[in-house]
């Protein structure tokens, strides 16, 4: 009956959504239940420790899949992860999110990057936000990612979001996913993954020159994978 749902889990010791998620069925239920080292289950297990029950409250239902993506990623970018035990910004990712004007408009105006250097792509979208550090954004761009041997000829990672190259780093090496911690990620559910992610530093040089550029035209019509290799 409920179709496809948005619902909070609250702390109902101050009465704050801690958790967004969508789902059908039992869904919102599954959580309490989970025996994972996830954020999420550390603060359900806190909240019983004081004898009470995390609030599951159903902000919208009657939505189709791709209806309750939408109003879940709008949920978390206004809520903002630092106040959520979510892990990622939601799954929708044919929108921009919650971001500045400045970033709408970069997204449609931006010249086209003339690109010569062996590199990969990393398209951020659904980490990106307005405002990020450069340790947030470093982060973000390094890992994890499904990638093969031809990772090893890229000598530059360009972080992209919708199009837009937002930071150039120099590859120094590549790590399995679980082997070096984050400052800003949760990296707990990176371990044995089997995914990648890369060590490096901004490349000055090279962030003069493709910060703010377009590759649009290199990206190709797919969302579906976040990697694209570029003269490598």
């Amino acid at each position: 009956m409920l179709k496809s749902y948005v619902y909070l889990y609250v702390d109902p010791r101050d009465s704050r959504p801690f958790y967004v998620g969508k789902g059908v069925g039992n869904r919102a239920l599954a959580h309490l239940a989970d025996n994972n080292e996830s954020q999420k289950v550390e603060r359900i297990a806190a909240i019983r420790s004081s004898g009470r029950e995390p609030g599951i409250e159903i902000l919208r239902h009657g939505l189709t899949d791709d209806q309750a993506a939408l109003v879940e990623a709008a949920v978390i970018d206004y809520i903002g992860l630092d106040h959520l035990t979510n892990a990622v910004s939601g799954q929708h990712s044919r929108s921009f999110g919650r971001v500045s004007v400045e970033d709408v408009l970069l997204a449609q105006t931006a010249p086209k990057a003339d690109i010569h250097e062996p590199c990969i792509l990393i398209r951020i979208n659904r980490l990106y936000r307005s405002g990020m550090t450069p340790v947030e954004l470093r982060e973000a761009t390094r890992g994890i990612w499904k990638v093969g041997r031809r990772r090893e000829g890229a000598e530059f990672a360009m972080a992209v979001f919708h199009g837009v190259i937002r930071e150039v780093y120099r590859i120094e090496h590549w790590h399995l996913a679980g082997t070096l911690p984050y400052v800003t990620r949760d990296a707990r559910e990176f371990a044995a993954s089997g995914r990648w992610k890369f060590e490096g530093q901004v490349a000055p040089e090279y962030s003069d020159r493709y910060v703010r550029t377009s590759v649009r035209h290199l990206l190709g019509d797919s969302n579906q994978n976040p990697i694209r290799y570029v003269n490598c």
